[in-house]
């Protein structure tokens, strides 16, 4: 990209994986949803430059156990960034506002207090359907995501 204005330091995106660290965290509840996201950003690391060497995948019982794991692995100094998967349905009760919303802002939290950036790909869909539509592409989107903002804290 061109720089956009004379004089004013613009830092540029970089999607270059190579010597990236990246931890994976993945739910276990609607398996195969959260197989296809992981298939997808997987292949989309090693795509960048992220070699298999330096990926690591846990796995955890559902969304609200990721911020927890999230933590340990940001503060274990062992990676440049880290990866949320998981898929929460909606279903005939409340219980999916509690969990779509505590498990964002725990990760959002675990961010913040870390320096660690997290990509989420954490879907929250309506029903099986809409995510199934959505692992493939949100798969991709957000391991770019993770190595993206892995290098911007490299550079800043």
């Amino acid at each position: 990209m061109a720089q956009r204005y004379d004089n004013i330091d613009e830092i540029e995106a970089s999607l270059d994986g190579t010597g990236l660290r990246i931890g994976i965290a993945m739910t276990r509840f609607n398996q195969d949803i959260c197989d296809g996201l992981l298939a997808a950003a997987t292949a989309t690391l090693t795509k960048v430059g992220v070699s298999d060497q330096d990926i690591v995948i846990v796995t955890v019982p559902g969304a609200l156990e990721l911020p927890l794991a999230l933590q340990k692995m940001a503060t274990s100094g062992k990676y440049d960034a880290l990866i949320a998967l998981g898929a929460v349905i909606r279903g005939d009760t409340y219980h999916f506002e509690i969990v779509a919303n505590e498990m964002a802002s725990g990760i959002t939290q675990v961010q913040l207090d870390t320096g660690v950036p997290i990509g989420n790909a954490v879907l929250t869909t309506e029903d099986e359907h809409q995510a199934a539509a959505r692992m493939t592409e949100k798969g991709r989107d957000v391991a770019h995501c993770a190595v993206e903002m892995a290098r911007l804290l490299k550079t800043l």
